[in-house]
């Protein structure tokens, strides 16, 4: 990855609904070769997806909270079906598995904080091998969706 593939995805980062001709004009190179290394920045997974980044209080999402799970390391199993619950949990917005304690960080997005109780009680709490949760909510985004640096 070169100097020049850097500022494509600078740019994409910034403005994903670019078009080609758009994003060569930004990066100072002609259509064709802009074009040609979008495409091998896609093929390498340098470039993921693209997506709309959605407010989510936009869409009733108005609480938010880091969830720390800790495991019982109960078999190797245990890692795997923890994963595949919390996967399956739409309102787990990300999760990141650690090292050291705790084992996770979830972030989840919830309408309120009676919807997340609901939740705690009746899934997180439930999932396999956890043998703690603590919360944390979070007060207010410092820093949000911001561009990997170049």
């Amino acid at each position: 990855m070169d100097a020049m593939d850097r500022k494509i995805l600078t740019e994409l980062q910034l403005d994903g609904r670019l078009t080609v001709t758009e994003l060569a004009a930004r990066v100072r190179l002609s259509v064709s070769p802009c074009h040609r290394r979008l495409r091998d920045l896609e093929r390498a997974g340098a470039i993921r997806g693209y997506r709309a980044v959605v407010d989510p209080a936009a869409v009733g999402l108005n609480f938010e909270a880091l969830v720390f799970a800790t495991l019982r390391w109960e078999s190797p199993d245990t890692v795997t079906a923890f994963e595949e619950a919390v996967t399956a949990l739409p309102h787990v917005i990300q999760a990141q598995r650690l090292f050291g304690e705790p084992d996770y960080l979830l972030r989840v997005a919830t309408t309120d904080l009676a919807a997340y109780q609901r939740l705690y009680d009746e899934q997180l709490a439930g999932l396999p091998g956890v043998q703690r949760l603590t919360s944390t909510l979070v007060m207010k985004h410092v820093v949000d969706d911001r561009p990997l640096p170049a």
